[in-house]
C-alpha cells in the first residue's frame, strides 16, 4: 500500500486489486448485497483506493481495515441511492393554454353549483362550505360546530347527493 501511496506503484496496485477486490466482494454479499452491487460496489473502491491512496496512514488503521471501511461506506451510499426515490420529471415551460370548450364548460358547471349550493338548506351548506371551501375535517367541523360527528356525516352525505342530483 506505502508502494501505491508513495510512487502510483500500478504493480502493488494490481497485487492489492488481486488480493483484496474478491474479499471485497464476498464482505459485500455477505452483509446482503447481490452479486452486480457488490462486484460495482468492490470496482469503486479500489478505484477509490488508488485515487486517495495519499490519505492512508499506518499509524491509524491496517491496509485492510482502511479498504474495508471504504467498503462499507459504499455499500450505505448504494443503499440511499436505491431508496431514495426519483424525482419527478418537471415540465419546463409555460403549461398549454386549456382547450376554450373545457373553459367554458368550467364556468357553466361553477354558476350552475353556485345555484345548487343556494338551494341547500343552510345547516348542510354551511357544512359543505366548511368542508370543500375551509378545507376542514369532519372532525375539526364537529369540534368547530359542537354537533356530533354522525350529524355532520350526514349532513354532508345528504347534502352532497342533493348536489350531485341537481348537477345532472
Amino acid at each position: 500500500m506505502q508502494r501505491v501511496r508513495d510512487h502510483q506503484d500500478r504493480a502493488a496496485f494490481s497485487d492489492l486489486f488481486t488480493h483484496f477486490a474478491p474479499r471485497i466482494k464476498g464482505f459485500l454479499i455477505k452483509s446482503g448485497a447481490d452479486a452486480t452491487m457488490a462486484e460495482e460496489c468492490a470496482q469503486d473502491v479500489m478505484t477509490t483506493l488508488w485515487r486517495k491512496a495519499d490519505q492512508f496512514d499506518p499509524t491509524r488503521a491496517s491496509v485492510a481495515t482502511w479498504i474495508f471501511t471504504i467498503a462499507r461506506n459504499r455499500r450505505i451510499d448504494m443503499l440511499r441511492r436505491q431508496n431514495r426515490p426519483e424525482p419527478e420529471e418537471l415540465p419546463w415551460g409555460p403549461e398549454p393554454e386549456p382547450d376554450q370548450a373545457d373553459v367554458i364548460a368550467l364556468q357553466q358547471d361553477s354558476v350552475l353549483l353556485t345555484e345548487a349550493l343556494k338551494t341547500l338548506p343552510a345547516q348542510q351548506r354551511d357544512l359543505i362550505e366548511k368542508a370543500y371551501f375551509g378545507d376542514l375535517t369532519q372532525s375539526e367541523i364537529a369540534s368547530l360546530t359542537g354537533l356530533p360527528l354522525g350529524t355532520i356525516k350526514s349532513r354532508i352525505r345528504l347534502a352532497l347527493d342533493r348536489l350531485r342530483h341537481l348537477m345532472k
